[in-house]
């Protein structure tokens, strides 16, 4: 355990760690992308580059927290339409991730993802016969999964891509939130052993520092539960794109 006091030195930084752990909970009890406010925080404490292993590791516990909560409520047929172009996003990740410059890359991720809200209010303003058409294309789901893939291989940040998705496919909040759940625990547990053993960015003194953290991401999500069941659909949904649009933003200047 003395490794994970070796990581973080000072009161504040244990501060702003114990934050990001309630962010990501959060993230996961179902008010999605709030958790990508603690990108920058990780970064300013680890390094941008040790920063993704410390939150992957993070990630899968607040994963696991949140699936055992919505295991019985996801659309496993829509996580199946992602997965498998995802999986060639995560090793197209992979293959360029040691040569993409940071600052440009979460330039060109924001960008899109303000490209995504922009098409998805294009498509809930068109007549339902023209947004089905689309949403049902052979190429949309495949789209969003290279990009999912990619997003969350890089830098942790496909939430507000898949925020777009999912709320293009009009879940309710409670599907929504699980499917979204279920999808990034399997996309997560798959960066494990590649982060690994490739870009040899995990350690021992990150995980005793995420279990330190554990109670605090439980906090998260509880949080985060309760606030999806106060929240009528509308006020959800109005949430989740104005954080979608924050968190691209946030890619963008930070």
């Amino acid at each position: 355990m003395q490794e994970a006091f070796q990581l973080i030195n000072s009161p504040l930084g244990f501060l702003i760690y114990i934050l990001c752990a309630i962010l990501i909970g959060m993230s996961k009890g179902g008010i999605q992308n709030i958790g990508v406010l603690a990108l920058p925080l990780f970064a300013f404490l680890f390094g941008t580059k040790h920063s993704t292993g410390v939150i992957l590791i993070l990630l899968c516990f607040a994963d696991i927290v949140a699936i055992i909560y919505f295991r019985k409520v996801f659309l496993w047929k829509e996580v199946k339409k992602l997965l498998p172009t995802a999986f060639i996003g995560i090793i197209g990740g992979v293959l360029l991730g040691r040569y993409i410059n940071d600052s440009i890359f979460k330039t060109i991720i924001g960008t899109s993802i303000l490209l995504g809200i922009f098409s998805m209010f294009w498509l809930q303003n068109t007549t339902e016969k023209i947004h089905n058409k689309i949403i049902e294309n052979r190429w949309y789901s495949p789209l969003f999964g290279v990009i999912l893939g990619f997003t969350t291989m890089i830098g942790n940040a496909a939430g507000p891509t898949l925020s777009v998705y999912m709320l293009s496919k009009k879940l309710n909040k409670i599907t929504f939130a699980a499917t979204s759940a279920w999808f990034i625990m399997i996309l997560n547990l798959s960066k494990v052993p590649l982060q690994a053993f490739l870009w040899k960015n995990l350690s021992l003194a990150g995980l005793y520092l995420n279990l330190l953290a554990l109670p605090f991401v439980v906090l998260g999500v509880y949080i985060g539960i309760r606030l999806l069941k106060i929240l009528s659909e509308s006020k959800f949904h109005t949430a989740i794109t104005w954080l979608v649009i924050f968190s691209a933003l946030l890619l963008i200047v930070v």
